[in-house]
């Protein structure tokens, strides 16, 4: 082999090692049972049954305080929902769906004359560099991205999600 064929062989390797990084993890342990989001200590806790197999600092709406009762008003919902879907395209790295509103959710929001809105959704960060200290979404839970990966692998649609005040 001749210089050059080893160099290009070496970029073409480094490439590849450049492709298998990805933000999409494999998970074997312990099935998720549960989730459960404690706001008001902002941690979410992944839960096999009544052990916890991993726990995340949080970020809130921007208003965190309460039940969300409508679009806009800045509060992350409280109650139980489930993961009902993913997104891999989230400009928030990676996400996965809450199922709010429910049909008390819309009957609440109906009855002040506004919608509930929707697309709530655990996420990582839009700039992993800036973990920001304070909430700051429109009512979604958001983690860091490394940690998103983990939540993403790890929690299949159809879990149940307890959101606590």
């Amino acid at each position: 082999m001749n210089r050059r064929t080893l160099i290009l062989g070496g970029t073409a390797l480094v490439a590849l090692g450049a492709c298998s990084q990805t933000k999409f993890k494999k998970y074997r342990g312990p099935e998720v049972t549960y989730v459960v989001v404690n706001k008001t200590d902002r941690k979410m806790m992944l839960l096999h049954h009544d052990r916890v197999l991993e726990q995340y600092d949080i970020q809130l709406g921007f208003a965190p305080v309460g039940h969300k009762t409508f679009e806009g008003d800045g509060r992350t919902p409280e109650g139980i929902y489930t993961i009902d879907r993913r997104n891999p395209n989230s400009k928030f790295h990676l996400s996965v769906g809450i199922s709010y509103p429910n049909e008390l959710d819309r009957m609440r929001a109906q009855e002040m004359g506004k919608s509930p809105g929707g697309d709530i959704f655990i996420h990582g960060q839009q700039d992993p560099r800036k973990f920001l200290k304070h909430d700051w979404t429109w009512g979604c839970i958001s983690v860091k991205n490394k940690e998103i990966e983990d939540v993403y692998a790890m929690v299949r649609d159809g879990t149940p999600i307890l959101i606590t005040p």
